[in-house]
């Protein structure tokens, strides 16, 4: 569905399994349904795009949801798992050039749509750089042919592990230099604060020991006047408590109810005396000693010094020496957890050796088997003297391998094999793009299901050509939904579903309209696009030869 978007007001239109061609005369806007795809499959996005007059230009588009790993793997990501087997993409542009993309009604990021465009669609227009022709997509390419899924798996988890071993190496040369030199600065911290044999909470009870030894004075005053209120004086509340209990035992062995209360007395007594016993045995200990409180003051200056320099509290300082003597001991044990390194990063990278190796062997006679297969079908396209060779050379490891792969194409005879991004003709460029399509989508290995949009691939050739092309077209929409867009009769009689884009003027204003043609009105179609304007009736003969044509090759 698409939704004020360039000269679109509203269309929604409904692609189907096999070969769907879009014709239409030139300028009437064909492309737009074609660029409108590229939106939803992560396109870039301009405030151009949206119909003037109005606020924003939206695209949505329905796609069945590919069974691969690595697809429901994005998705999962994102949060929005396929429903009933559909997925749902929309993009929408606002008319300032911001651009939201949502997959099943959640917003999410270009860049999630870019990745999950290459299990979704591939669009080949003429002019515009080609995914395929990109070193990276080569590769991929001729790995899917040859089915090279799992040992790829294999080699990038080598690489990993190579990668890791060599960079945990690295970061142990690069930090053993920086260690080695602060290694006499630990030293020292270290030394300085052993030999201070620091003990947890040792601050606070020499702050509490501080504390006492400079109050000793009055320490023993109010002790000994609470001694002699409690149990020395004549009046003192032990006196005055046992004079008290006596008279209430009196009291009591007349009136019971008075029990209670002789027992409450006892307790107070009994406490008095123990309190009075404490007291007495604090002041038998305190006495004053200058010189501990000489010892008190140095350790606690120590501790303050160490705690300027290496933390706010002695936990802190405590903490700094552990962790001083790990990098100690680091430094002590750098030698054997090097060697130890050195050996697993020997290993891994034999293990990658070996493994990368084994896929290089397999890429390399896949590729011989693509190249004679995209060689035949350039041969069906009038491309009889061209020469398709995939070179696979050496490349830095990585996670795919060690290999670089490039296609390359002579479409002349005599010519030098020459990289697909350099072949000059338009018309030959959109041959290899269906050649290798075909190649590719008929593989073992191709297990994703796509659908692959080609932008007037047939542009500068005719005759015999043209039906070849239609021919691989039509082989390509057996395994593949293709969606088309041509403007040559030759080409469209090979539809399963054919459309009409047009233009007309609506309420003074410019409209793109989409029709899927059924019937006559298809004959008609092609008759237009074999006659011109004026549809002749040899022109409709000849159309309904092409349709029947067509139907009779699929």
């Amino acid at each position: 569905m698409v939704e004020n978007y360039a000269v679109v007001e509203r269309v929604r239109v409904r692609f189907h399994a096999g070969l769907n061609l879009l014709t239409g005369e030139t300028g009437s806007g064909k492309s737009i349904v074609v660029d409108a795809l590229g939106l939803v499959l992560g396109g870039r996005a301009s405030a151009d795009m949206v119909r003037s007059e109005t606020e924003r230009a939206r695209v949505a588009a329905i796609f069945e949801a590919p069974r691969d790993a690595g697809f429901l793997a994005l998705l999962d990501q994102a949060g929005a798992p396929a429903e009933d087997g559909e997925l749902l993409i929309e993009r929408e542009i606002l008319a300032g050039g911001k651009s939201r993309a949502f997959l099943g009604n959640r917003p999410v990021t270009l860049a999630l749509l870019r990745g999950l465009a290459p299990f979704l669609g591939d669009i080949h227009g003429q002019h515009e750089q080609q995914q395929l022709f990109s070193s990276e997509a080569q590769l991929e390419s001729l790995d899917e042919f040859a089915g090279l899924n799992r040992q790829r798996e294999e080699v990038a988890d080598a690489f990993r592990r190579w990668k890791s071993f060599t960079s945990e190496l690295d970061e142990l040369n690069r930090s053993e230099q920086e260690k080695l030199r602060m290694a006499d600065l630990w030293s020292f911290q270290l030394k300085e604060i052993e030999l201070a044999a620091l003990k947890p909470g040792e601050d606070a009870q020499l702050e509490q020991e501080r504390v006492v030894l400079r109050n000793v004075a009055k320490l023993q005053d109010n002790a000994n006047a609470a001694y002699a209120a409690l149990y020395e004086e004549q009046e003192s509340v032990s006196t005055q408590l046992r004079t008290a209990l006596k008279k209430v035992e009196e009291l009591a062995r007349i009136d019971g109810s008075l029990q209670r209360v002789v027992e409450t007395l006892q307790s107070a007594a009994i406490g008095v005396d123990d309190a009075s016993d404490s007291i007495r045995d604090y002041l038998d200990k305190l006495e004053a000693d200058p010189k501990r409180l000489d010892e008190i003051e140095s350790r606690l200056a120590l501790i303050e010094r160490l705690k300027r320099k290496y933390g706010s509290s002695l936990e802190d300082v405590l903490a700094f020496l552990e962790d001083v003597r790990s990098k100690m001991e680091a430094i002590e044990t750098a030698g054997e957890r090097r060697a130890k390194l050195e050996q697993e990063v020997l290993q891994a990278s034999a293990s990658y050796a070996e493994l990368a190796g084994a896929l290089t062997a397999a890429r390399k006679a896949a590729a011989e088997k693509l190249a004679k297969k995209v060689e035949t079908e350039l041969d069906s396209l009038a491309l009889e003297n061209a020469v398709f060779r995939i070179e696979v050379g050496g490349a830095n490891w990585s996670e795919n391998g060690a290999d670089g792969v490039e296609f390359l194409i002579s479409a002349n005879a005599g010519e030098e094999p020459r990289t697909l991004d350099k072949v000059a003709s338009g018309g030959e460029l959109s041959r290899i793009a269906l050649a290798l399509k075909t190649s590719l989508g008929h593989s073992e290995g191709n297990g994703v299901q796509r659908t692959l949009v080609f932008d007037e691939i047939d542009t500068g050739i005719g005759g015999s050509v043209a039906e070849a092309v239609g021919r691989r077209l039509k082989k390509l929409s057996s395994s593949s939904q293709v969606l088309c867009v041509t403007h040559l009769a030759q080409v469209a009689g090979f539809a399963d579903h054919h459309y009409s884009v047009e233009k007309r003027e609506v309420r003074g204003r410019t409209v793109a309209e989409v029709e899927e043609l059924k019937d006559d009105a298809r004959t008609r179609e092609i008759g237009r696009m074999l006659s011109g304007q004026k549809v002749t009736p040899e022109a409709l003969k000849h159309a309904e030869q092409l349709i029947r044509l067509g139907a009779a090759r699929r």
